[in-house]
């Protein structure tokens, strides 16, 4: 779909690699090739780092070694932040849990205990949150993140991605559930949306799959043959120097 027009006539001059949720079949089909590519050689899951090299790979893109804020995977001027998560079912699946990253209010706020004020200590890792998100976004526009839910039995994989954004702070509610960790809800519908944990900071988000998300599966591989391989290369010992 064309870039629409506006009456104020001003035009953003950022890139789009393509509209959001509406990831080409082309690149689907590259990503599962290059899936197929990694276990041909062995490998019996894909994780986080192998995601973002094979998503980088599939658009042209970048993987960075050492992410800008949450900017995982960048072309251009357009960035994604990479995630996968494991499910027994991913093509069935209706909500995720999402590692996304470590948010210290100790380290940020100052705050000491976090069960002092849950609300404010929540606050704070919302405050976290969207600090990562000005950082990113100070550079890169759109920021996106994909998301790969993956099931590497049964080789289904399900793919969405969403526009990261800040939250408002005042739209949760916080509370500590029976484990110590605090747990964040929509204020207007108690929908649970953010867990926290205090021994090692982690911040989880929970994602709904979207109705653009795109479900593929693809063929399990004979594990290429090592000697073959070598073969096909023209490794000889000259090859490894011992110093």
């Amino acid at each position: 779909m064309e870039r629409p027009k506006l009456r104020d006539n001003k035009a953003r001059k950022t890139y789009e690699l393509y509209p959001l949720g509406a990831i080409p079949e082309s690149i689907i089909q590259t990503i599962g090739k290059l899936m197929t590519y990694n276990f041909a050689i062995g490998k019996h899951d894909i994780d986080g780092e192998d995601w973002g090299d094979i998503f980088a790979n599939a658009i042209d893109g970048v993987h960075l070694n050492s992410p800008i804020g949450l900017a995982d995977v960048i072309l251009d001027s357009m960035a994604w932040s990479v995630k996968s998560v494991k499910n027994g079912k991913p093509h069935s699946v209706k909500s995720v849990r999402v590692i996304s990253g470590r948010c210290s209010p100790d380290y940020s706020y100052g705050i000491n205990n976090p069960h002092d004020d849950i609300e404010k200590t929540g606050r704070a890792v919302l405050g976290i949150w969207n600090e990562r998100i000005n950082i990113a976004k100070d550079k890169f526009e759109p920021l996106r993140s994909t998301l790969l839910i993956r099931n590497p039995d049964t080789l289904e994989f399900t793919l969405f991605e969403h526009e990261l954004q800040r939250f408002n702070t005042n739209d949760y509610v916080w509370s500590s559930n029976k484990n110590g960790n605090l747990e964040g809800r929509e204020r207007n519908t108690n929908a649970h949306k953010f867990t926290w944990q205090p021994h090692g900071s982690q911040f989880t988000i929970l994602y709904d799959i979207p109705l653009s998300a795109k479900r593929f599966k693809i063929k399990r591989p004979p594990i290429l043959d090592f000697n073959e391989t070598m073969s096909q290369i023209g490794f000889d010992d000259s090859w490894v120097t011992i110093l």
